[in-house]
């Protein structure tokens, strides 16, 4: 992959510096927290690390020689705002004592947001509090292009030095349009503008994709996020068309490859007969997430003898999808469970009558099984932005794929005076 990327990072309230535009999301930014932290006494000693498994709240303050009068009060005082029963393993916590073994602080990460702190206010008395993190909002441009060496989107966002799952985003978007696993071809572009928020300077977790383009074999396709008034927010193309359609093309969405496709007359792998085969096997890892391809209700999730681990879910239209072979079923897949498009059902295996690890994908409309690969084409895409906010779309269109134009053909990266999150 020859890399073509800009990393334009904006501060949240307002888009500055050579783009000379607004915020591109009118969405409230997160809003930071004014924490003033105590001052330590010079005499003290800072530790901490990760909480092990198993760990009780008592028994990491005792780890550290606290008496047990001291323990119960930190305990109490706890309670009165976090439930000490949801200490967490792996999460991050930091303790301050004194040189006489005095618990000075307690810091504890309780997720992305917030974090728990304990203070000492007094002879053995505390003050516990459950602090936000001060975040502040980026808002980044990137373009890439596919060759012959790095030819998945995931290799092409790691290589701009972003996460995986700003890949997946992408392929959310546009799912609909590309099928990630089989459509990319050498020479294919993109470039985006996303959301990325920090936490203490340092990456938290990403946002919404604001605008997206990719060319895709000669095919551009372009996405805008907009909100119309009084409504959700969602994916367009130039005209106003919605991206999002009834289907994913995929029911998996990076690196798998087609395997084995549609037929009324194929060869099985195992039983050494003309068979029919009416799914699209995708070879990927086992483990590899497997997820809805559209809004339904779980029919079924069991054994389903030479299928192996299968999950049906019913659809709208008449339509069924099947998933065959799972090694792993998610949580929550029962009869009668609703589902929503692109949430995780399962994971890739080899059960059943297979000769590796594979998803076998089939579709059935009506009770007749079809070539996915196929009907997918001749379904409609969601509803278009009205007429009556049409405009308003069109406007909101050109500001944010401004943001894209001035995007270099080299690597670069551009961080402009910081303002409020």
């Amino acid at each position: 992959m020859r890399l073509v990327s800009y990393l334009v990072v904006i501060p949240t309230a307002v888009l500055v510096g050579s783009t000379g535009c607004a915020n591109p999301d009118p969405e409230p930014a997160v809003a930071p927290a004014h924490v003033v932290d105590i001052d330590l006494p010079s005499e003290s000693t800072v530790s901490g690390g990760t909480v092990p498994r198993n760990a009780t709240f008592a028994g990491l303050l005792e780890s550290y020689g606290l008496s047990n009068n001291v323990i119960a009060a930190v305990v109490n005082q706890t309670r009165s705002v976090f439930d000490p029963r949801r200490l967490r393993a792996a999460n991050d916590y930091e303790v301050v004592t004194s040189t006489d073994g005095n618990l000075v602080r307690l810091k504890y990460h309780i997720d992305s947001d917030s974090f728990l702190r304990i203070q000492r206010v007094g002879e053995s008395r505390f003050e516990a509090t459950i602090i936000p993190y001060i975040k502040e909002r980026a808002v980044i441009a990137m373009s890439g292009e596919i060759d012959s060496t790095r030819s998945s989107l995931v290799a092409a966002i790691d290589s701009a030095g972003e996460e995986a799952q700003l890949a997946i985003t992408m392929a959310d978007v546009l799912g609909g349009e590309i099928d990630f696993n089989n459509d990319l071809r050498i020479g294919d572009s993109f470039r985006v503008l996303f959301e990325r928020f920090l936490r203490e300077d340092e990456y938290d977790n990403y946002g919404n994709v604001l605008a997206a383009e990719f060319n895709n074999d000669g095919r551009l396709i372009r996405a805008t996020r907009f909100t119309p008034p009084g409504g959700d927010p969602g994916y367009y193309d130039d005209e106003g068309r919605s991206l999002k359609r009834m289907f994913l093309r995929s029911p998996l969405r990076f690196e798998p490859r087609i395997t084995s496709r549609f037929s009324r007359n194929r060869m099985h792998p195992i039983l050494g007969e003309r068979r029919a085969h009416l799914g699209v096997d995708y070879g990927a890892a086992t483990g590899t997430p497997v997820i809805a391809v559209a809004n339904g209700t779980v029919v079924s999730a069991g054994w389903s003898g030479g299928s192996g681990r299968m999950v049906r879910l019913r659809h709208t239209g008449g339509y069924e999808t099947y998933y065959l072979h799972l090694s792993a079923f998610a949580g929550g897949m029962r009869p009668g469970a609703r589902v929503a498009q692109g949430q995780l059902i399962g994971r890739v295996g080899s059960t059943g009558l297979a000769t590796g690890p594979h998803l076998d994908y089939r579709l059935k409309k009506n009770g007749v099984f079809l070539n996915p690969l196929v009907e997918h084409r001749k379904m409609p895409p969601g509803e278009p932005v009205s007429a009556e906010h049409l405009g308003l779309f069109q406007t909101e269109r050109e500001r944010i794929f401004g943001l894209l134009v001035e995007v270099p053909p080299i690597p670069a990266v551009l961080k402009v005076a910081a303002g409020a999150p």
